[in-house]
């Protein structure tokens, strides 16, 4: 996708990531996914709705040697993130599927997403509303290697859905709560590993505006390590 050398280019992780400003902009739900992921070793990994590629190309940050292969089902999006992936010389390989009814055998040491967790009227963009988050993660894991790693942020009301799928096939389950203004959880990342028998630990909550994470560009446990 040819840009404007006029285009406007913003940063994420205190400027380790370039992007390109377009109709729709990763938020900082994208950094702490892959600020989860980014603790996680993993030689290829899958990106769920990957958008403009806020999330992979902050996890390519974290793990640069790692393989990066992305599904979505916005063309708009998909040229996008091409034009993100070449300003930051990530060579991310992506496809035009929807997770539902995406026919591969591939599985992935790593599969991360951001799904479209909202309720209500679509965006003009179309991200995140209305999503059945159930069968969506069932997909992801079925995406997902034996033993592979599971990660999803989500917001906190629909988490309910998203754990549940994972106890039928995942143990090590760990759940980071993230705050804003209120007092109790807006949204909560999930990472979990299938086909393992781990216990599920519930970490304690951190500041959605947390800089070690968005600044500094952190891991969430080297952020939990730096508050210890």
């Amino acid at each position: 996708m040819a840009m404007s050398q006029k285009q406007e280019i913003f940063t994420l992780l205190g400027g380790r990531v370039k992007m390109y400003r377009g109709n729709y902009n990763p938020t900082s739900d994208a950094v702490w996914l892959a600020a989860a992921a980014g603790d996680v070793p993993a030689q290829t990994v899958l990106d769920v709705g990957i958008g403009t590629g806020g999330a992979a190309l902050c996890l390519h940050a974290h793990n640069p040697g790692a393989e990066y292969f992305g599904i979505d089902t916005s063309e708009s999006m998909l040229e996008m993130l091409a034009a993100n992936a070449s300003l930051n010389n990530v060579p991310l390989k992506s496809a035009l599927a929807d997770i539902n009814t995406w026919k591969t055998d591939k599985t992935f040491d790593l599969v991360i997403t951001n799904p479209p967790y909202f309720k209500g009227t679509p965006a003009t963009h179309g991200a995140h509303h209305n999503a059945d988050l159930g069968a969506w993660t069932r997909r992801c894991l079925a995406r997902t290697r034996p033993r592979g790693t599971f990660c999803i942020i989500t917001d906190a009301a629909t988490g309910a859905e998203v754990i549940s799928a994972c106890h039928r096939v995942c143990g090590d389950i760990n759940i980071y709560p993230l705050h804003g203004a209120r007092p109790s959880a807006e949204r909560i990342i999930i990472r979990a590993r299938v086909g393992t028998h781990g216990p599920t630990v519930f970490h304690a909550p951190l500041s959605m505006n947390n800089s070690a994470v968005l600044r500094d560009g952190l891991t969430i446990s080297a952020a939990l390590a730096r508050l210890s």
